[in-house]
């Protein structure tokens, strides 16, 4: 895959750095990153999202979700177990995880929740006010004359 050099691009703009940080992520070799643990992206409303995480055999302690630079961080360490166990079979990865979720403007986390193995963030995009579309009122087409302005078709 080709790899492209968006120097030139920063050096002519002001302010679209974060654009070009998207196209270099999206061009980058997505294909080494580990797929550990399986997640869902899901839309429950307008303007609302759920990202729910398999976390089999994490506690609420060994998790942690933080929101930096635009970003959603969801990672997880288990605690050291006891060395005594003596397992004849270990399918239940509980190896240590980061993920990351680049959030779009105006999204924010507004929960997160840990039930039945499952970790759910719900996040919401709340547009400000100013960005919201608005309807502006049209006024009637004729236009009152003042008592001092004199007509012009009266004078002629």
């Amino acid at each position: 895959m080709r790899s492209f050099d968006f120097a030139p691009l920063y050096r002519s703009t002001v302010g679209f750095d974060q654009i070009a940080d998207m196209m270099d992520r999206v061009l980058t070799n997505d294909h080494a990153q580990n797929s550990y643990p399986p997640y869902n992206i899901e839309k429950t409303d307008e303007d609302a999202y759920r990202i729910s995480i398999a976390v089999a055999g994490f506690s609420d302690q060994d998790l942690s979700v933080e929101v930096r630079e635009k970003a959603l961080i969801v990672s997880g360490r288990k605690a050291d177990e006891d060395s005594q166990r003596s397992y004849l079979h270990r399918g239940i990865a509980t190896r240590a995880f980061e993920r990351r979720f680049h959030l779009a403007d105006h999204v924010v986390v507004t929960g997160a929740s840990h039930a039945d193995g499952m970790l759910h963030i719900d996040l919401q995009r709340e547009v400000p006010e100013a960005l919201k579309p608005r309807q502006i009122e049209i006024s009637g087409g004729t236009r009152s004359i003042g008592k001092d302005v004199v007509d012009a078709k009266s004078v002629n």
